[in-house]
């Protein structure tokens, strides 16, 4: 069964292990969200750690989608901004594992995301993604606005350069067409 959901700071802990073996498949299949390959168990658990902090102090949402009990997809919602982007918030690491994509994990996850995030007051949230990622054409079939490409922004894990391409979504109710 497919259950997707916010998680706290104590389930993120328990569950570690889970969430870095997602982003370790998703770097290692060429997903281009920081890092390079080879990417050990090791750098994905340091990197959770640094997460978790950020959901334990309320600047980062945590949400994971399950398959059989078992975490198989994340995405976070960066929630703290400069006093005058309070009303933004930041998409950060859409990651499903290669095996359990194409069941509508990454939408649940965005849906949930966007709402979440439109409940605590964000109304506008912005994301950027590797140019001519499967992950692009996700957003755009999400109703993401695409703002540009900027070319050559980051790396992809095997060390060739990507471009970026930055998107925007309205939320909340004064942004949902009636």
């Amino acid at each position: 069964m497919n259950v997707v959901r916010m998680l706290g700071t104590a389930e993120a802990e328990a569950r570690i292990g889970e969430l870095a073996d997602v982003l370790v498949d998703c770097v290692m299949g060429g997903a281009s969200v920081g890092f390079m390959a080879p990417y050990e168990l090791e750098e994905a658990l340091a990197f959770w750690v640094n997460v978790i902090e950020a959901v334990s102090d309320g600047s980062t949402l945590l949400f994971a989608a399950e398959i059989d009990n078992r975490i198989v997809g994340t995405v976070q919602i960066g929630m703290r901004q400069m006093p005058n982007q309070g009303h933004r918030a930041d998409v950060k690491k859409l990651l499903v594992r290669e095996s359990a994509r194409g069941q509508g994990l990454a939408r649940q996850l965005m849906d949930m995301a966007e709402s979440e995030a439109a409940v605590r007051g964000k109304t506008v949230l912005v994301l950027d993604t590797a140019t001519g990622s499967p992950a692009e054409a996700v957003y755009g079939r999400l109703g993401w606005e695409r703002v540009g490409v900027i070319p050559d922004y980051a790396l992809y894990p095997d060390g060739s350069f990507c471009g970026t391409t930055l998107f925007y979504k309205r939320v909340g109710p004064a942004n949902v067409a009636a």
